[in-house]
């Protein structure tokens, strides 16, 4: 038996059946085997998981094709099963037909009866690269974009509320991209020429990011296994995310709060921009997130961040307009990350918007008070729907009169600037999607 391929099924079936997050079923399953796998296995597991994730609906609609039983009705082991065999067949050029559906079938005999053994190899021998071809002849738009790109309908409709069909396509097709791992310099250990030399020591190859604290790493594996991690030289993080942390632009001795920050990615940037003097005041709801922060804070050499489990919902007296500046990367439903995290569009559902923006409101109102006179405050999301986003901050503008809009002049990224007030990121090749807005209290 393939035990690489029979481990991306069990870590495809625990995201399934325990609705468990794709990267962090991933890691854990690797971690059990990592003993019986060496780089090349680790990198088709995470290509089978991360694919199956990405192209379910696509893949889904395959077997419906082919499959006399409901999809309700089939094994969840072996519809995994399906799952895997359809996306090496359909998606990846490198693993002959014949490899993936007999490997499929020691699958199925394993995880299923004779029949499921017979039902796995009828409908795989069925499965051609034309079965996905045929979805770009589909005339109605939305189910086109849905069956080409993976994306549950809904989305489609939701972005098309204050988008037109073909930037919503791209969108969609963006989602699908794999991410680039890019890193961003601890400035408080190194600098980024002494970085640069030290990839280049290890072989790493990489290219400049837009923002000067951040490298782009081409080829990059096991990253945060590295010594250079470990001791703190570099943070794995997109641009999109340090973008956030940039336009809030804290500055060194200044009291800061980051209401919603876990992991602390954004809050060790801010940490560093700051030189590490000054106070950050990091919240987190749970515990665990909050001793995510403390943990990469102290990987970091920060000692300027003092950590709380605290709920940004809730009014707290004593921290009326205490703080120069405050980041408010709020909760939201991550429709700009699902190249990272793919499982995220099967789990959301259209009611979700609702409940979401009413936490995101709630935050807002509560630490809006907060901030001193003539302080600012960015709002962010990694979310592109406008409901989370302009019509978030829109609102609030309309019932806070002390607040206005600080214009946003960054200048590498000024092709993203949706106008002078806002920053609407879509997934792509450079970035994740993150939509930026900064305000000051007058």
């Amino acid at each position: 038996m393939d035990i690489v391929r029979e481990i991306a099924l069990k870590t495809l079936y625990k995201i399934d059946k325990e609705e468990a997050y794709s990267n962090i079923a991933l890691d854990e399953k690797i971690k059990e085997n990592k003993h019986k796998l060496d780089e090349r296995d680790i990198g088709f597991i995470s290509e089978i998981v991360y694919g199956v994730t990405t192209w379910r609906l696509t893949i889904d609609e395959m077997i419906k094709k082919y499959s006399n039983i409901r999809l309700k009705k089939i094994s969840p082991w072996i519809l995994n099963i399906l799952r895997m065999g359809i996306y090496q067949i359909v998606f990846l050029d490198k693993v002959p037909k014949s490899a993936a559906v007999n490997e499929s079938v020691n699958l199925a005999k394993r995880y299923g009866h004779k029949g499921s053994r017979n039902f796995v190899n009828a409908i795989l021998r069925k499965i051609e690269k034309q079965d996905y071809e045929a979805f770009f002849k589909i005339e109605n738009p939305v189910e086109r974009i849905s069956k080409t790109t993976s994306m549950p309908v809904w989305i489609i409709e939701e972005l098309l509320k204050e988008n037109d069909i073909q930037k919503v396509e791209k969108i969609c097709k963006a989602s699908n991209i794999k991410p680039k791992v890019t890193i961003r310099v601890n400035s408080l250990k190194t600098n980024k020429h002494e970085l640069e030399n030290l990839l280049k020591e290890k072989n790493i190859t990489f290219q400049e990011g837009k923002l000067e604290d951040f490298l782009i790493l081409e080829k990059a594996k096991n990253i945060e296994q590295l010594d250079l991690f470990e001791q703190g030289y570099f943070t794995v993080q997109d641009e999109g995310a340090g973008l956030i942390a940039k336009i809030l632009a804290p500055r060194p001795n200044e009291v800061i709060l980051d209401a919603c920050s876990s992991p602390g990615g954004k809050t060790t940037y801010m940490a560093e921009l700051m030189e590490n003097k000054g106070k950050i005041i990091a919240w987190d709801l749970h515990p665990h997130r909050v001793k995510l922060v403390e943990e990469n804070a102290e990987r970091l050499g920060i000692h300027i961040i003092k950590t709380e489990c605290q709920d940004a919902t809730i009014y707290q007296e004593m921290y009326k307009e205490k703080f120069d500046k405050i980041l408010l990367d709020v909760p939201c439903l991550g429709i700009g990350v699902l190249k990272r995290k793919p499982d995220i569009k099967w789990k959301r559902r259209p009611e979700d918007i609702a409940e979401i923006t009413q936490i995101q409101q709630k935050i807002l109102e509560t630490c809006s008070q907060y901030l001193k006179p003539n302080g600012q405050m960015v709002y962010a999301t990694c979310s592109i729907f406008y409901a989370e986003n302009d019509q978030m901050i829109e609102k609030f503008l309309e019932n806070n009169q002390a607040f206005r809009y600080v214009k946003i002049d960054i200048p590498q990224m000024k092709d993203y600037l949706e106008n002078s007030n806002t920053i609407q990121l879509y997934q792509g090749e450079e970035t994740d999607g993150f939509f930026i807005c900064k305000l000051q209290k007058i």
